[in-house]
């Protein structure tokens, strides 16, 4: 049997899934700015915060944070708007998200169930279980 590889300290742990955290939210962000440019062509910070379900000034300082990274742009009187770098984020967010969803529901999770589901896991799933995922998809498909 295979020997199982030392676990990091709990300091490392708890700092690397809090890291964790911070990026899945500004992922939520991105992925969401992303929906409503397609839906009304700009992203307003009163439509982020309701559809997040968190504060004005909350959805600002998202804002404010997705700008600092390069990932978003915003124009006096007018929305957010993607840069390249986080168009391109959201898409490969999205991506995932379709692909833990497709997965959830083959091994017979509810539809229902595996959007909710797939909110958490898409941000916390490896790129080599992610391959892994659409390897079987595509196994299962045929």
């Amino acid at each position: 049997m295979p020997k199982t590889p030392p676990l990091p300290s709990h300091p490392d742990r708890f700092a690397q899934a809090r890291e964790m955290q911070a990026v899945a939210l500004l992922e939520d962000y991105v992925e969401l700015i992303g929906d409503l440019i397609a839906e009304h062509g700009e992203a307003r910070v009163a439509d982020i915060a309701e559809r997040m379900g968190v504060a004005q000034p909350t959805a600002t300082k998202a804002v404010s944070r997705l700008k600092r990274e390069g990932l978003a742009t915003s124009r006096p009187y007018r929305g957010v708007f993607l840069t390249d770098e986080g168009a391109s984020l959201a898409d490969r967010v999205r991506a995932r998200h379709r692909t833990v969803v497709a997965l959830l529901i083959a091994v017979g999770v509810p539809p229902q169930t595996a959007e909710l589901d797939a909110e958490g896991i898409e941000h916390h799933v490896s790129d080599e279980a992610l391959r892994a995922f659409e390897t079987f998809l595509d196994s299962f498909d045929s």
